[in-house]
């Protein structure tokens, strides 16, 4: 087989690979819905997708993660992963995670909780801190640059509108519902454009936008910048613009930046500066939301429903799957 061959070959079983891990994950995550112990999901989480990715023929590097070695004991930044981590061997890839997007909303039993990899060739993630990111994303068939956050809100949704042919009132803008939010809020609908608030998970906010059956045009406001790196990765494969500042809160934050490689704070980044070259992203659904359903248990096993996506084809594939615990049960008892 010619090195080209192989490579393609092993970048789509790579793609299923992350599926699988993902898919661990949300098992694991699944059995604290609605327990109200967000720490105890997410640990879970952690712990399945860190056993999961054992099984991957990587070698990989945990570019965003659950936090610094010091904080983190799976999946923090740094942390070797794979197959081939120790053994070396494998192709040497960058792996962003958040084994659960949306702790709160699992603990509380509400909408779109989800597990998330995306993986990358080594150097193509920003290695973001875990700090706050302004974020803009629309999706694609759209003019370059037709948003800014350079731009006011009011331009923003006048320029969105005349390139979709749209009134402003037609238009719907995602974005956290947090207090920080309010004056965005408050501007969107003085110009007349309708508001979606979410509880968490703004990796699916941005991802909306690139998903007609969502009905949403635009995603504003601050969240994780660990998370913006997922979502520029999961538009890069599905299609779209996003931008992205970091916001800094203090100068340690800032001398923090600089140690990761980051020397300008004010910076705006596209989807190829923060993911670039070929990426894929694996999303599988905690619990149901507009993107994904959540885990569904029957008598001896569960069924998931995941998404995965690359962006070197430009595939978007939908994965349901039906795990049957009575077969495999040392694989799900975290």
């Amino acid at each position: 087989m010619a090195e080209h061959d192989r490579q393609v070959h092993v970048d789509r079983n790579l793609a299923l690979e992350l599926v699988r891990v993902t898919e661990a994950a949300a098992l694991a995550a699944a059995r604290w819905m609605g327990r109200g112990d967000k720490n105890a999901a997410d640990g879970a989480a952690v712990e399945a997708m860190r056993r999961a990715f054992d099984t991957v023929a990587i070698s990989g590097t945990v570019m965003i993660g659950e936090g610094e070695m010091d904080e983190a004991p799976m999946l923090y930044i740094g942390e070797k992963v794979g197959l081939y981590a120790k053994a070396g061997g494998g192709p040497e890839v960058d792996i962003a995670v958040d084994p659960l997007e949306g702790t709160s909303i699992t603990a509380k039993g509400g909408p779109n909780a989800m597990a998330v990899v995306a993986l990358a060739q080594k150097g193509g993630f920003l290695h973001a801190p875990d700090i706050y990111m302004d974020k803009l994303a629309v999706g694609p068939g759209l003019p370059e640059g037709v948003v800014s956050l350079d731009a006011s809100v009011e331009e923003n949704l006048r320029e969105l509108a005349k390139a979709k042919k749209r009134d402003i009132s037609d238009l719907v803008v995602c974005l956290l519902d947090r207090d920080r939010h309010k004056e965005i809020v408050k501007r969107c609908r003085a110009a007349g454009a309708r508001i979606m608030m979410i509880p968490d998970g703004d990796v699916s906010g941005v991802v909306a936008v690139s998903q007609p059956d969502t009905g949403v045009d635009v995603y504003m406001g601050s969240g994780g910048a660990p998370e913006g790196v997922l979502a520029a990765a999961a538009l890069r494969c599905i299609g779209g613009q996003m931008q992205g500042r970091l916001l800094f809160e203090n100068d340690d934050q800032v001398l923090r930046a600089k140690e990761m490689g980051i020397t300008d704070p004010s910076r705006i980044y596209g989807l190829e500066d923060m993911a670039k070259g070929d990426v894929m992203f694996a999303a599988t659904g905690v619990t149901s939301g507009p993107m994904l359903r959540g885990v569904r248990h029957f008598g001896s096993g569960a069924y998931t429903h995941s998404i995965v996506m690359r962006s070197k084809s430009g595939t978007v594939r939908y994965v349901e799957a039906h795990h049957n615990f009575a077969l495999k049960p040392a694989a799900f008892t975290a």
